[in-house]
């Protein structure tokens, strides 16, 4: 049996476990699931006879050592900053290794050792980053391959809730961590390029500066733009391009409601507010607002932000129900972030009947021939369950396939790496395709930059 070990058995594992079992006879594979929790573990492995779940905590080098010795290969599910022990004893013990998550500094640094033993180290592998790589290069090296010079890259993805279960004002749940959506957009501002010029939108202009996207079948979204877009422009070989822009996809609306708590500071992650665990929803918001002897909390709050009672803002605001004087957070020491997250949680955790949906969307757009064309990629993925979400279906999927593609001998490159190369994504593409992400694609004149389509409201 050839030995696979995974460590986490997290949301994000469903999909990903449950391919590699389904394999696991055809391919003669044996899955050893490690998790701090043995129940997680357990029932993740579904009582299959190919699988084993073992209480595994990354922290004792003893265990971690052993097990590693004991895979073929090592798959990584933990959070970004938990790989990099696993990967130096992948390196001790030559094991290949894959993860969903971006490429730290630490882990590059392992690029020449992993080279040295041939060793491949895949990240970047699940849905975004992942996905978008493989998407994205497939139509890149298929516009170069015939000549053409690129003048634009834009690409959108956004984790949403299925249409059946859009049933809020706000076209909005956590269909993933909470708290990546209210911390979105902070650290610095967003930057592109927009016709060979260089853009900037600070962090309190963000949600205000949209781009209305229309998916067929499912109407329209809006993106607003992602911190740094410029990150893959070598690696993708756009450095001559003249628009490059990576974006976060919404229903349409959600930003410029999202932009009152931002206003507010609701947002902020970086003081600890005072007896936050006694305070009310209607305190908290009370907090940000000036002093008046006589107006209510919502006078106050509508007159901050300029909206009116008949205002679907204001109906957003109502629905989440800030001003209840009853409702206690209980949260110790939070901070406003934190605070947010959890009165957020009240009324956008996802029901169990709910499904998930992820939307992707890239913008191509080149010369060939003295010929301007824009090719446009869509892709929607709607979730089967609360187990087996969209979510989970395009994090987990490629990570898996990527595995089996490891360890057949089908990727052959070593190193620390993403999944840019057509050995990785063809493969993984074209099997995806089999489970419902499928990227629609259409050929259209080139329209270049048009002002028109941006959803800016000052």
């Amino acid at each position: 049996m050839r030995n696979i070990l995974i460590i986490g058995a997290g949301r994000s594992a469903s999909s990903l476990i449950q391919y590699l079992l389904n394999k696991s006879n055809q391919e003669n594979l044996h899955l050893t699931i490690g998790d701090l929790s043995l129940e997680l573990a357990k029932r993740k492995t579904n009582n299959h006879p190919n699988a084993t779940a073992i209480e595994l905590d990354i922290h004792n080098e003893l265990q971690r050592h052993t097990e590693i010795q004991k895979a073929d290969i090592v798959i990584s599910m933990l959070p970004a900053h938990m790989h990099i022990e696993v990967a130096k004893d992948c390196i001790t013990f030559k094991k290949h290794m894959v993860t969903a998550s971006y490429v730290s500094d630490a882990m590059q640094s392992l690029d020449a050792l992993a080279k040295e033993n041939n060793l491949i180290f895949m990240n970047e592998i699940g849905l975004d980053p992942g996905i978008d790589h493989m998407s994205a290069m497939k139509v890149l090296d298929e516009i170069r391959e015939k000549g053409g010079k690129m003048l634009l890259f834009e690409s959108f993805c956004g984790g949403l809730v299925a249409p059946e279960s859009d049933n809020n004002l706000w076209n909005y749940k956590f269909t993933w961590a909470p708290r990546n959506v209210v911390l979105a957009g902070q650290g610095g501002a967003a930057k592109f390029i927009q016709e060979g010029k260089y853009k900037y939108i600070p962090y309190h202009k963000l949600f205000r500066r949209t781009e209305f996207l229309l998916v067929e079948g499912y109407g329209k979204f809006e993106g607003y733009a992602n911190r740094d877009s410029l990150k893959y422009r070598s690696v993708y070989g756009l450095d001559d391009v003249l628009t490059l822009y990576r974006g976060t996809i919404r229903r349409v609306g959600f930003s410029r409601a999202w932009n009152m708590f931002v206003q507010l500071g609701m947002t902020d992650d970086n003081y600890v507010m005072e007896n936050s665990e006694t305070m009310s929803y209607r305190d908290f918001v009370n907090s940000f607002l000036p002093f008046h002897p006589t107006d209510s909390v919502e006078i106050k709050l509508r007159m901050a932000l300029n909206i009116e009672q008949d205002d679907i803002m204001w109906d957003k605001l109502l629905e989440l129900d800030l001003f209840n004087p009853n409702k206690i957070i209980g949260l110790v020491n939070a901070t406003p972030a934190q605070i947010l997250e959890h009165i957020l949680n009240d009324s956008w955790t996802l029901e169990p009947n709910d499904k998930d949906m992820i939307v992707m969307y890239h913008k191509f757009g080149f010369e060939i021939n003295g010929k301007e064309q824009q090719i446009d990629s869509k892709m929607v993925c709607i979730g089967d369950d609360q187990t087996y979400t969209a979510m989970a279906k395009t994090v987990g999927l490629p990570v898996a396939m990527a595995t089996l593609q490891i360890l057949n001998g089908n990727i052959k490159t070593p190193g620390v790496q993403l999944p840019i190369r057509k050995e990785v994504y063809e493969p993984i593409l074209k099997e995806l395709e089999e489970y419902g992400v499928i990227f629609k694609e259409t050929i259209t004149p080139y329209i270049g930059y048009n002002p028109d389509k941006l959803a800016t409201t000052n």
